[in-house]
């Protein structure tokens, strides 16, 4: 417990050391997933930056590297927005126990907005190596909200013109983002796509049976 305790005291550090080298636009987050994805946040610096606070969920990547749809590799310099609009150069790196599960992130995202209004700094001062899709919301209700609409546009038609194979492709989205990770979230869709928890349970089965064969 006490070592435990000193890896977090060092890391709080590390934040601050970070947060105050470059300034009141460069926030560092750190997630614990262990308790569930409702409260990831247990530490952050410079918040306003996405808005977020100690206690606020995580966003939609690291659902994905909790749900293993992606590889769990450290992310640098990739490029997000924020709901409000400011541009943000990121980077994670993914907290692992000793049998290599993912349990949490430590997160920098540095508010680049005004910079690329300067077009002679973008190339030296962004470094962007990608554009990843990366939500930043308070609550997991919002994100999963977010995730909801992100599978009814992968689909292209209204829930209510749907068959079948355009639900499962829905919810096979959802299942890819790690969407069902986050508690209680079968209930929601359940009632967006207008099915039983019977069914879904059926269609999860059925085409994670299908990708494991």
């Amino acid at each position: 417990m006490e070592t435990i305790q000193r890896e977090m005291n060092f890391l709080r550090a590390i934040m601050t050391l970070i947060a105050k080298q470059f300034g009141d636009r460069c926030e560092v987050v750190l997630h614990d997933w262990s308790k569930g994805y409702e409260k990831t946040i247990i530490a952050i610096e410079n918040g306003h930056v996405t808005g977020r606070k100690v206690g606020d969920c995580g966003s939609n990547l690291g659902l994905e590297v909790l749900r293993g749809t992606s590889d769990g590799m450290n992310q640098f310099n990739y490029v997000t927005k924020t709901k409000t609009g400011k541009t943000l150069r990121s980077s994670s790196i993914y907290i692992k126990n000793e049998k290599g599960e993912p349990i949490g992130a430590l997160c920098i995202n540095y508010d680049i907005s005004d910079i690329l209004n300067m077009q002679s700094f973008i190339e030296t001062l962004t470094m962007v190596n990608k554009d990843v899709d990366e939500h930043f919301v308070n609550n997991v209700a919002e994100l999963l909200e977010y995730l909801i609409c992100e599978s009814i546009k992968s689909v292209g038609k209204p829930v209510e013109e749907m068959k079948k194979e355009d639900k499962i492709k829905a919810l096979k989205y959802l299942d890819e983002k790690g969407a069902f990770h986050i508690t209680k979230s079968g209930t929601k869709v359940c009632k967006v796509f207008n099915i039983s928890k019977f069914t879904l349970y059926n269609y999860l089965d059925e085409f994670r049976r299908e990708k494991n064969e």
